[in-house]
């Protein structure tokens, strides 16, 4: 199996990186405001898998859909997730009901 390369976005209280890392996965953070080019230093066009822990800044899911198709989208966030986004989300979980590891082992898995 190939490593699996994941860009996590916003603050990781829940610390879903850490756990995508212990499952093997090639983790690169972003903070602060994402925009597309620091989506695009980040290799996101690379990327398998992109987390978003703040939904403050769902518009980066657009934006990660329209440099590349060949991706998933998740919010890992406590937060309600926007309605012009769940279209093009393929999952999202809330921390308090499934911890980062088991998230983690089912995306990697």
């Amino acid at each position: 199996m190939t490593e699996m390369n994941v860009v996590v976005a916003g603050p990781d209280e829940d610390e879903i990186g850490d756990a995508l890392e212990a499952e093997g996965a090639s983790v690169i953070r972003l903070n602060g405001v994402i925009s597309r080019p620091a989506l695009e230093e980040a290799g996101i066009v690379d990327a398998d898998l992109y987390v978003l822990t703040d939904v403050g800044q769902a518009t980066t899911i657009p934006v990660v859909c329209d440099l590349t198709d060949d991706i998933r989208t998740v919010v890992y966030a406590r937060d309600t997730v926007p309605e012009f986004v769940k279209g093009q989300l393929d999952l999202a979980v809330d921390p308090k009901l499934m911890d980062a590891a088991m998230v983690a082992e089912e995306l990697t898995g």
